[in-house]
């Protein structure tokens, strides 16, 4: 349909307005509940008696155990890196290049580690590596509080962002290029490095840098695994905040962790803009075929087997430490309230997990839908696309702070949340809006804009256009986006840990409070708690695989 142009630039010069009323919501969203809480726990930590102390900077950066952190928090995310890659990218080409049965379940169970909570993830290694754990039964090794536990969870929760990024782009190349190469006498080796490698470059580096940054802010497992001997700055933050009550420290690694991070960030969409622009792919469903030769079948067998070992057998290992108690002993010891740590039976934490993240999830998605909505338009103003770039903050800054935050800044009318159970919902859907706008988007964008135009011209209002043309193209995303968000929810410890009351534990709350108790009943307890969470997302996460539109692999 031909349509007039001044009717066009009317349609346009509304769609923007209406754009700009979409991002209000969101903007106004992240300027109460995140820029608010964090400036303000900057502030109270750097407005001492009536004046800035910005020499603060340097008198905390300048204490040796504070450049120990600094240094243990780098060192060991550039290890696990290293490690992650130097394990995952042969489960890459396996997923991308080979087909056999079970794949894609396969697929599944690699992405499940990605999704649990960290603390689950720490709880499950201390199962095999701690005290009472498997290699503690077997041999008598103990690895927790050693760097080695805390590297190799890192391994086990980002096998699959490796797998899933790199292997995604992986199975897409036209493998007839390599196939050229070697024709005209080029080793298998000199194919690969001379032409695959470079392809793969921008993706390698695209999950280098996510890797990176889950483990430069790693909390929950450093929390469990690392003891007294390691600290990241995310975990410093915590002490510093919670039980030093220092502020003034815990502002400055705020400031350090966040300039990091903003780094990392700028560099992680940098490679990815050249991953997206750089190469001509080919459909990925033609280029798996079934191994050849004994070479291909060993590669498979150990991709098996590193799967087996470091993904399955910690999660194997958590449910059967669950189950060491006779007759479900320490499944039915959750029912029992001690008036201890909590005021409630351990076992409501399920049903409070599960409301929280049920009302996150609607938070992130109306929030995060509006967003996507406001920025579909590649000519969006300059403002829309710089707020693009802020939705991702939440991931940057940390999550010990935005809870802190919480409680210091939402302490007066008409914003005194501070007794009210909406705080963990609030906090949980910041760490999820990301989530939703990075699923959402891409469909969106996707989207005809002159169907939408036809459709204004016809008659149709604002609402219709939305639910006649774009509601049936995103519906699914929209599905996913959720499922993701609902995940993240269930799992967020970092800011909850802060907020939540004591008469209402999360899932993840309550199993980081069960593992700082002594008594093999309380270890237990938290075995099961982990066992139960690590159920609920594998559920979302099958649910997730089932709903999934592309076929690419990536996140």
């Amino acid at each position: 349909m031909d349509l007039a142009r001044p009717q066009v630039a009317a349609l346009r010069t509304r769609s923007a307005a209406a754009r700009l009323g979409l991002v209000a919501v969101p903007v106004a969203f992240f300027a109460v509940f995140f820029a608010y809480p964090v400036a303000a726990i900057v502030a109270r930590g750097l407005h001492v008696d009536g004046a800035w102390r910005f020499g603060r900077l340097w008198d905390v950066l300048g204490q040796s155990d504070i450049r120990h952190v600094l240094w243990f928090t780098t060192w060991q995310a550039l290890a696990s890196t290293a490690l992650t890659l130097l394990i995952a990218l042969p489960g890459a080409y396996v997923f991308a290049r080979f087909d056999f049965p079970g794949k894609q379940v396969l697929r599944a169970v690699v992405t499940v580690p990605f999704v649990l909570p960290t603390v689950v993830v720490g709880t499950a290694f201390l199962a095999l590596v701690g005290r009472g754990g498997l290699l503690d039964e077997l041999w008598g090794v103990r690895l927790d509080t050693t760097v080695w536990a805390i590297l190799l969870a890192h391994v086990f929760f980002n096998y699959a962002v490796v797998v899933r990024t790199v292997g995604g782009l992986w199975a897409q190349l036209d493998p007839r290029q390599e196939e050229a190469a070697r024709m005209l006498g080029a080793s298998r080796w000199t194919a690969w490095r001379t032409v695959t490698l470079p392809a793969l470059g921008p993706a390698v580096a695209a999950a280098a840098l996510m890797v990176f940054l889950f483990t430069f802010t790693s909390f929950g497992v450093v929390q469990i695994l690392g003891g007294p001997a390691f600290s990241t700055l995310e975990v410093e933050i915590y002490r510093q905040t919670s039980e030093i009550f220092d502020l003034s420290t815990a502002a400055v690694l705020t400031i350090v962790q966040f300039l990091a991070v903003g780094f990392i960030l700028a560099v992680h969409a940098w490679t990815v803009r050249r991953r997206e622009s750089a190469l001509r792919l080919v459909d990925a469903s033609v280029t798996a075929r079934r191994p050849r030769g004994a070479g291909q079948w060993a590669l498979l067998a150990g991709v098996l087997a590193v799967v087996a070992v470091l993904l399955v057998l910690p999660l194997a290992v958590l449910v059967r430490r669950s189950l060491d108690a006779p007759g479900f002993g320490y499944y039915r010891a959750l029912t029992e309230s001690d008036g201890g740590v909590f005021l409630v039976a351990p076992i409501e934490a399920i049903g409070n997990s599960l409301r929280y993240a049920v009302v996150a999830t609607l938070i992130a998605v109306l929030v995060g839908g509006l967003a996507a909505a406001a920025l579909t338009r590649r000519d969006a103003g300059r403002f829309v696309r710089g707020f693009d770039a802020l939705l991702m903050l939440p991931l940057g800054v940390s999550a010990v702070t935005v809870g802190f935050g919480f409680l210091i800044s939402l302490d007066e009318p008409p914003l005194d949340l501070r007794s009210s159970w909406i705080l963990v919902p609030l906090a949980q859907a910041l760490v999820g809006v990301p989530f939703v706008v990075r699923t959402m988007l891409p469909v969106l964008r996707a989207v005809d804009d002159r169907l939408r135009e036809a459709a204004a011209v016809l008659g149709a209002s604002p609402w219709r256009v939305w639910r006649e043309i774009d509601l049936p193209m995103v519906r699914r995303a929209l599905l996913i986006a959720a499922g993701f968000a609902f995940a993240v929810s269930l799992g967020e410890f970092g800011a909850t840990v802060f907020i939540a009351r004591p008469d209402n534990p999360t899932l993840p709350v309550a199993v980081a409070r069960l593992l700082g108790r002594a008594g093999d009943l309380n270890y237990g307890q938290a075995m099961a708690l982990s066992t139960v969470l690590m159920v609920v997302c594998a559920v979302a996460l099958l649910v997730l695989e089932r709903l999934r539109t592309d076929r690419t692999g990536e996140f």
